[in-house]
């Protein structure tokens, strides 16, 4: 039974968001959303690290996203055709096998001390990430009724800041707490016994929790592959990717969707990547007087807090929407996420600090609901169209390097370069209202016939 009142935008549904009968494979999925949530939000802070171990630029160091979303571009398709030719449980096991491969690399890469190593091995790594949210997406929103399966994957996607609150606890205490507080340009003063000697203990340091994380994962694996689980699979092997193609092709609200939840990546990482360095700006300055090292190291304990407001805000979203059209919530939270930035732009110190860090509890509804909205009604052809909806997530690989650039500018006009670049983050949230603007006025315009 449904109440609805389409006029505010309000929709009560009485159907189980999880029934009985899924709620074990419920809960074996839901784990690997806080898996990829750990990578993620353990790599981001390691942008600013590795510009400085490795004496780069901070366009440089975004290559470290560039490799880490275009793995999710690359294999998001394959992995869609994958599932949909074996089954959610298989694309889990490929996905759970890829990303351990991913994190051992980092043995190797660490060793001979060549970043392009560590970039193979994030990709591959990502590559992985894109099976496990390929198939977890999808096999999430068909465990219950279509009315609630939008909340059901916020509910499921609000584990996934658990771990990233995790990534971001390990980014600061065990690796940017440790590496040693020199700076690029006092590196490359060093004597270079003295800085293989620095480098080598700063790369030891970044790999360990990404080894560590390869054994939890082939922990994972086994006990998924021991585990029965529903199947959901077509009983029709056949890809058929024409006429599904061109079905999706022609769905409107599909294709936006692609195309909101691209900037929606974007904005996310480029947010929580480039907070270390808006605060490491304003930890610096003559205000707080600090030194590069401590600056970054308290940043990314604001990027915690980040993290922590997007976890508490995400449950609150995932209660409002039994009460709230998907579409609507999503408009009013991206407008808020605009005037936030604007602030983050405009405002200078710790009050833009402020700012940036209030963002996350506005974007916590956007991913899984965007991907709801947007695979709502697809029946199988979900399983590909998710696929269109993980190679979205290339925004974060694509417009962090371009934010990146524009940090090392320096200046641009009356504003420094790092707050300069967030009008990048500006455009994404402007592309994201847009959407949100849209599919609730379908609703309407649906339910009045």
């Amino acid at each position: 039974m449904t109440n609805k009142d389409s006029k505010q935008g309000t929709i009560k549904s009485d159907k189980k968001v999880i029934p009985r009968k899924y709620l074990l494979p419920f809960i074996l999925v839901t784990s690997c959303f806080a898996l990829w949530g750990f990578a993620n939000d353990i790599t981001n802070p390691l942008v600013k690290a590795f510009s400085r171990v490795l004496m780069m630029s901070n366009f440089q160091g975004s290559l470290v996203q560039f490799a880490f979303y275009g793995g999710y571009f690359a294999m998001a398709f394959p992995a869609a055709m994958f599932i949909k030719k074996f089954s959610y449980k298989s694309g889990l096991l490929v996905g759970l096998g890829l990303y351990a491969t991913g994190a051992l690399l980092f043995i190797p890469a660490s060793m001979i001390q060549v970043f392009g190593l560590f970039l193979i091995a994030y990709f591959i790594l990502t590559c992985g990430l894109s099976f496990l949210e390929t198939t977890s997406n999808p096999y999430i929103l068909s465990m219950g009724p279509e009315e609630t399966s939008t909340q059901r994957l916020n509910f499921a996607q609000a584990f996934n800041p658990i771990g990233s609150l995790t990534g971001m606890f390990i980014a600061q205490q065990l690796i940017l707490a440790k590496l040693h507080p020199a700076t690029a340009s006092e590196r490359a003063a060093m004597a270079s016994a003295k800085l293989k000697e620095v480098t080598t203990n700063d790369l030891a340091v970044i790999r360990t929790p990404y080894v560590f994380m390869a054994f939890i994962l082939i922990a994972v694996l086994i006990l998924v592959a021991i585990t029965k689980m529903p199947g959901h699979g077509d009983k029709n092997k056949h890809l058929n990717l024409k006429p599904t193609l061109k079905r999706l092709f022609s769905n409107q609200r599909y294709l936006h969707g692609v195309i909101a939840q691209f900037f929606y990546v974007a904005a996310q990482i480029m947010c929580w990547t480039f907070i270390i360095h808006y605060g490491t700006e304003v930890f610096t300055s003559p205000e707080f007087g600090m030194s590069v090292a401590k600056a970054e190291v308290l940043s990314q304990k604001y990027n915690i807090v980040a993290m922590g407001i997007f976890t508490v805000s995400r449950f609150i979203n995932t209660f409002l929407l039994k009460y709230f059209r998907p579409g609507k919530l999503l408009m009013n939270l991206a407008i808020g996420a605009i005037t936030l930035t604007l602030g983050t732009i405009i405002i200078p110190g710790i009050v833009g600090l402020y700012c940036l860090v209030g963002i996350s509890a506005c974007m916590s509804l956007m991913f899984p609901t965007i991907y709801g909205i947007a695979l709502k009604g697809l029946g199988e052809d979900a399983k590909i169209g998710a696929a269109g909806l993980i190679m979205a997530i290339l925004g974060g690989s694509v417009m962090p390097p371009m934010q990146g650039a524009i940090i090392d500018l320096g200046q641009v006009g009356p504003l420094s370069g790092v707050r300069a670049s967030f009008v990048l983050t500006l455009l994404c949230f402007i592309v994201i209202t847009h959407y949100g603007f849209k599919t609730y006025h379908q609703y309407i315009e649906l339910e009045h016939g």
